[in-house]
């Protein structure tokens, strides 16, 4: 398993580069298909396309998703003015009530709430990373977004293993400790303020950016650690041990990517309100 896992690690870290340097219409499209199967693996955990036979199957919900996420998506990249994306966010709303009502009583107003949620737990929070790799100096920024998840995971882990004895959520992660979490905040911190000494000083000059990115890391970290917590007990609640088996040894994308997800729009408006943008 765990060479399965470094395999697949790997192949995440290469693509990541890819997607992150390349930036524009490739990332879109990569964070696009992403969002998709985010979307499918949450309705598909909650069951909103069960039918009476004990099946999943594709339904009016499921397609006003995906389509209010083709259609988000296509705004964001030919640069539609945010009050575009609020209107898309409510047409998909009003879209899925609208099915609840022509379709009533055979879909159930949980499996509509649940739907919406899913769009904008999945789709809608991706976009965020698009959003930072499109701020000026975001071919650095963006990264801040994964140091705040995946180097909180890996501290708050080491932490954890070596002074962890005071348990964070004991119901819900019964390995995850106090001391692990602060662990991971102080780790993301420290990298944050390294990244930003060694290159974004130089992008946004006459600004301290070791510690606007010491600041945003720990933050983000905070954030992303309710992400992975989040996650785990929409897992619990359902009944399952992983969204999908898309990615060998980590499970779907949402397994993979469930912090990330909390903390690309934290990372974003932080960005927007502790950096000067000239």
């Amino acid at each position: 398993m765990f060479w399965i896992r470094l395999r697949s690690s790997i192949i995440l870290v290469i693509a990541a580069l890819f997607l992150l340097l390349t930036g524009g219409w490739v990332l879109a499209a990569g964070l696009f298909v992403l969002s998709l199967i985010a979307f499918w693996e949450l309705v598909r955990a909650a069951e909103t396309g069960r039918q009476p036979s004990g099946k999943n199957r594709l339904g009016v919900l499921e397609c006003i998703g995906f389509a209010g996420t083709a259609v988000y998506y296509a705004a964001l990249f030919f640069g539609a003015e945010p009050v575009y994306w609020l209107g898309i966010l409510g047409a998909v709303f009003l879209g899925m009530m609208a099915a609840y009502v022509i379709t009533f009583p055979d879909l159930q107003a949980g499996q509509v709430m649940t739907a919406f949620f899913s769009f904008f737990y999945g789709p809608v929070l991706f976009s965020f990373i698009y959003l930072t790799r499109e701020l000026p100096g975001g071919i650095y920024m963006v990264w801040l977004i994964f140091i705040s998840s995946w180097i909180c995971d890996t501290c708050a882990y080491l932490s954890g293993m070596a002074f962890g004895k005071h348990k964070l959520a004991p119901v819900l992660s019964p390995k995850k400790s106090v001391e692990g979490a602060v662990g991971g905040v102080l780790g993301s911190a420290l990298v944050g303020a390294l990244f930003g000494h060694l290159f974004l000083n130089m992008v946004f000059e006459g600004q301290e950016m070791a510690a606007v990115c010491a600041l945003i890391g720990g933050a983000g970290a905070v954030i992303s650690q309710i992400g992975d917590l989040a996650a785990s007990g929409i897992k619990r609640n359902h009944g399952i041990k992983d969204y999908g088996k898309l990615i060998p040894g980590h499970g779907g994308v949402m397994d993979r990517f469930d912090s990330v997800l909390f903390t690309a729009p934290i990372i974003y408006y932080l960005a927007i309100l502790l950096i000067r943008f000239e």
